[in-house]
């Protein structure tokens, strides 16, 4: 094909899905605008899911009659004048992007008044094109109604998910701008019913008392406000919010939430950051909670990274990682009293952190054995995975994650927590394949409040739970009533095991390849199975060993992850020169 200019239509379409990803890409961006515009009052309307009506309202500057049509125009910005203005932005939004790619893939009107106007001004428009425009009675401020979203571009509208889950991302979006800005008030309502109202009286704990409730919020800890600046140099760094102490923690990240300058951000590096801050202090793949905004001036952070603006790089990284985490440290050990540990200032970010089964591996390479991974992907047919163990004698137990165990044709270091997921995941196929899994009745039932996204997975998983053995009610609104779970979940603590159980469906942490049953199954096995770290008696290690021996598929984990390494008694006799 010769090489042309695209159409407009067509490179606006283009543009628009890298900024116009699903429903709460619009709330994104509208909510920003909003905020830039000095709003104190944001209310936000949803109607399934995004698909059929996004409303946002708000008391802010509202836009000039003149300038209405200049809005939606491609580039067209009131928050950068120059190119030197992209090294100092202050405001949310600033790439002029976000009201041309809404208005590109859906039906959009705006209407807007200025304080000092006597009327608004509505400019409706279609695809991009602008279809009417004629003068409104209305308050002070802009309300953006988007309807029909992806009408004309079928093939990202067949991509969104049910109604529910992605009124679940536009929950997540707007309480993270609510925990950035406490001194504005946010209205949220999904499908007529309020879901989020928050006072706007500056207090952010008063605003994670209203998203997470007085029991959670007993169990945050204040950061102390501090300002920092490096010794002569110019980077000076502000770390506040709050962060868990110790006995709250959870099973994914997603309880970690960052800002920068008030906005907020994914950043591996400040999420390492503040789990270095919790070494020795949280069990073995536990996660903790976090909501943590770092200030600093804004030449030193790149806000202009990636068109959805999620993402930032600063200048000093080090020093930004150093200051987030010896404020995390000093909250906690200023509540605890934990034996301080010293923060040295050459500590670096860490690199990228291995599974225990990936560490195991690499410590025996270092030693120079040619471990034998017990599960090879490429391999084609019957594999390893496939095979039943011999009859295996339990010797010990390594770093309290490996169990240590004799063959009749070498050594096996078995990860603990992998095995025992692979039991239980055989185990429960089995009841579930006779209608019999054990469950276990709570005395009293449980109360839980749940997140819209995470009401929206336990709607869609019901009977696979209930066949789980959990007996759920709803209770009203997000409020469910837990009454039973399966025997295996029992000794815990019941309704942090469905939370997090929910969350990681949510995340899509399980293939979706798979059956529903088998994820959820996954899922509940990974939660009750015993953790890295945790002691075993000889007895217990030798159960474990029997009943891993007695699985189809015993050398993986339900994730495909190994259960064991093996070291041939050949090898290692050559090893130590007998052969």
């Amino acid at each position: 094909m010769p090489i042309q200019i695209l159409p407009p239509e067509v490179a606006a379409k283009i543009a628009a899905g890298e900024v116009v990803e699903r429903p709460a890409s619009v709330v994104k961006e509208l909510v920003e605008n909003a905020l830039d515009a000095g709003a104190r009052h944001i209310r936000i309307e949803v109607r399934e899911g995004g698909r059929r009506l996004i409303r946002i309202s708000d008391d802010g500057s509202g836009i000039a009659r003149a300038e209405l049509p200049l809005a939606f125009a491609r580039h067209a910005t009131s928050k950068l004048r120059a190119l030197e203005d992209l090294e100092r932005i202050r405001t949310l939004g600033f790439r002029g992007e976000a009201l041309a790619s809404i208005a590109a893939v859906s039906r959009v009107t705006m209407m807007s008044r200025p304080a000092d106007s006597p009327s608004g001004v509505m400019l409706q428009l279609e695809g991009g094109v602008q279809t009417r425009q004629s003068e409104v009675g209305m308050a002070p401020g802009t309300v953006v109604t988007v309807e029909n979203l992806f009408y004309n571009v079928p093939a990202r509208l067949k991509f969104l998910k049910a109604p529910a889950t992605e009124a679940g991302h536009i929950h997540r979006v707007v309480t993270r701008y609510a925990m950035a800005f406490p001194e504005v008030r946010f209205h949220l309502k999904l499908d007529g019913r309020d879901v989020l109202q928050t006072s706007g009286d500056g207090s952010l704990y008063n605003v994670l008392l209203e998203l997470f409730g007085p029991e959670t919020c007993r169990q945050l800890l204040a950061l102390p406000e501090q300002d920092i600046k490096e010794d002569g140099a110019s980077t000076q760094v502000g770390v506040s919010g709050y962060v868990g102490a110790p006995t709250l923690h959870h099973a994914q990240r997603e309880h970690i939430t960052l800002f920068v300058n008030r906005r907020w951000v994914q950043d591996r590096m400040l999420a390492a950051a503040i789990a270095q801050a919790y070494h020795t202090l949280l069990p073995a793949g536990r996660y903790p909670m976090a909501v943590i905004n770092v200030t600093l001036d804004p030449s030193e952070v790149d806000v202009n990274v990636h068109p959805t603006k999620n993402e930032v790089k600063f200048r000093d990284p080090h020093t930004v990682f150093r200051m987030v985490q010896q404020a995390v440290r000093q909250a906690l050990l200023e509540k605890d009293s934990i034996a301080a540990i010293t923060l040295r200032s050459e500590e670096r970010m860490p690199a990228r952190t291995s599974s225990p089964a990936e560490t195991g591996w690499h410590q025996l390479a270092h030693f120079g054995f040619e471990v034998q991974r017990t599960l090879d992907d490429t391999d084609g047919g019957q594999t390893a995975s496939q095979t039943r163990l011999p009859v295996l004698r339990v010797l010990g137990q390594l770093a309290l994650t490996y169990v240590i165990a004799e063959g009749p044709d070498g050594l096996y270091l078995i990860d603990q927590h992998a095995a025992h997921e692979r039991v239980l995941f055989e185990e429960m196929k089995r009841h579930c394949a006779a209608a019999a899994v054990p469950s276990q009745q709570l005395l009293p039932p449980l109360l839980l409040e749940l997140t819209p996204g995470q009401a929206a997975v336990l709607e869609a998983e019901r009977a696979t739970l209930s066949q789980l053995g959990f007996e759920i009610e709803p209770f009203g609104g997000y409020t469910y009533r837990l009454c039973a779970v399966p025997e295996m979940l029992a000794w815990g603590d019941p309704a942090m095991a469905l939370r997090d159980i929910l969350s990681e469906l949510a995340e899509g942490g399980i293939p979706p390849t798979r059956r529903a049953d088998e994820r959820v199954i996954t899922i509940v096995c990974k939660r009750a199975a015993i953790k890295a770290g945790q002691a075993l008696s000889l007895h217990e290690m030798q159960e474990l060993v029997r009943r891993l021996e007695q699985c189809q598929a015993p050398r993986t984990c339900p994730h495909g992850r190994p259960t064991m390494l093996y070291l041939s008694a050949a090898q290692l006799a050559r090893e130590f020169g007998r052969i």
